[in-house]
């Protein structure tokens, strides 16, 4: 777990290892929720980047008649 500190503007900066594994880069959005008594971000992706996401998912689940 990465410790950060908070500057006096209320920024922080997100540690390397994470930016990395998350692919962030300069610029790029990020969503800032509170969850709790926590702040949680959230990379914004375009959503063609999305794209195929929920390959292999089960659709053969029954529906009701209502449903398409």
């Amino acid at each position: 777990m990465s410790v950060v500190t908070l500057s006096p503007k209320f920024q922080v900066v997100i540690p390397q290892q994470i930016r990395e594994a998350l692919g962030l880069k300069p610029g790029q959005k990020v969503e800032a929720l509170q969850y709790l008594d926590r702040v949680e971000f959230i990379p914004v992706r375009p959503p063609r980047a999305m794209r195929g996401f929920l390959k292999g998912i089960d659709t053969t689940v029954r529906r009701d008649k209502d449903r398409v």
